[in-house]
């Protein structure tokens, strides 16, 4: 597999050359009236000649993952580490985090994280108003969601600690829940079990979304825009489609080492897939990430399979019409190694005409 950094340039023209002397080398004749009389040896079918888009595209290393980077920082009072769910746990609203001394530190969303005891007399504030809101998504708050801590959110917080068998303060203390933006997939643990915290790191943790990341050389910036479609190659050779998410703007050279130049200057895309199921939970996965680099809109192709090599730098499609066989030299394009189309121009033919393919 081509590692990460390392890119592989579609075949245009030169690509098609190979091909077809390559790899259909007995399709080659030197002179076209007798390879018009004499059929091929080996076994053909014919295909339609088609009016279609065609892309060109090029492959650079990627790396699948998920998406997000996130460090959960203990804000309570000091305690020892007593529990940490697995790596690779996702935790979800209302899950226990982590615990400290055998308590239970839980998950809620927002973006703000928690600063502050939460209970009746405090201040309006933006972290009542999440916790609320998580409240209201636990089904415990049935009021309206402001930044105003009331009685009925003092009410709502002793349904959830009843239910979870805790004491029933009526009120969330710092250190107790941890506000992120989304559910957590735990990746490492920052303290050890048994450690003793304080103001410090707990773990480590991205989200659940499945995301692709591009050193994208910087000359290639402009094949690329958010919500445009990508193809990443899978180890094995699937093929997933994906949406282009965020492009940076930041360009980042690769410095020299040892034996080795600079490489060139990068910016890092990002990309989602569109079938996230098909990367399983593989984490930090090199892949190739196919971009395109040109198009053309409404061009005849035919399959790269049917070009044949005419004389010493020609090229030719065998055109079929009933019992009939005759050659027609052609000009190869643009090549679509995701469809195996090839773009060809020539007098004498049109879409629709049936041509010869070897089979396999």
């Amino acid at each position: 597999m081509t590692g990460p950094g390392v890119r592989r340039r579609t075949a245009l023209a030169a690509g098609v050359a190979a091909a077809a002397v390559g790899g259909v080398s007995w399709w080659r004749w030197g002179n076209r009236s007798d390879a018009a009389a004499t059929p091929p040896t080996a076994t053909v079918g014919t295909v339609t000649v088609v009016r279609t888009d065609l892309a060109a595209r090029e492959q650079v290393g990627a790396t699948l993952g998920f998406a997000g980077d996130y460090l959960v920082l203990h804000t309570g009072r000091p305690g020892v580490l007593t529990r940490v769910p697995a790596l690779g746990t996702v935790v979800q609203r209302g899950q226990t985090l982590y615990e400290v001394d055998g308590r239970p530190v839980r998950l809620l969303y927002g973006e703000r994280p928690a600063w502050r005891d939460l209970a009746i007399g405090v201040p309006p504030g933006a972290d009542v108003r999440q916790l609320e809101q998580n409240l209201v998504a636990l089904r415990y708050l049935h009021s309206t969601v402001d930044t105003h801590f009331t009685a009925a959110t003092s009410t709502a917080i002793r349904r959830w600690q009843a239910r979870l068998g805790l004491p029933e303060t009526g009120r969330v203390d710092l250190g107790t829940v941890v506000f992120a933006p989304e559910a957590l997939r735990l990746v490492s643990i920052e303290t050890p079990i048994g450690g003793r915290l304080g103001p410090a790191p707990v773990l480590r943790a991205t989200s659940t979304r499945r995301v692709v990341t591009i050193a994208l050389p910087t000359e290639r910036q402009g094949n690329v825009a958010v919500g445009g479609p990508v193809q990443v190659s899978l180890p094995g050779g699937q093929q997933v489609p994906a949406t282009v998410t965020e492009v940076g703007r930041v360009a980042v050279a690769v410095p020299a080492e040892p034996g080795r130049p600079a490489g060139p200057p990068t910016i890092t895309v990002t990309a989602r897939l569109d079938q996230p199921e098909a990367a399983g939970a593989l984490d930090e996965l090199p892949v190739l990430v196919s971009i395109t680099t040109d198009e053309r809109r409404g061009v005849l192709a035919v399959p790269v399979t049917a070009l044949m090599a005419a004389g010493s730098d020609g090229y030719a499609v065998a055109v079929v019409d009933g019992e009939q066989r005759r050659l027609v030299g052609v000009r190869p394009g643009l090549q679509d190694e995701v469809s195996g189309l090839v773009e060809v121009t020539g007098a004498g033919l049109a879409e629709g005409m049936r041509v010869e393919v070897p089979l396999r």
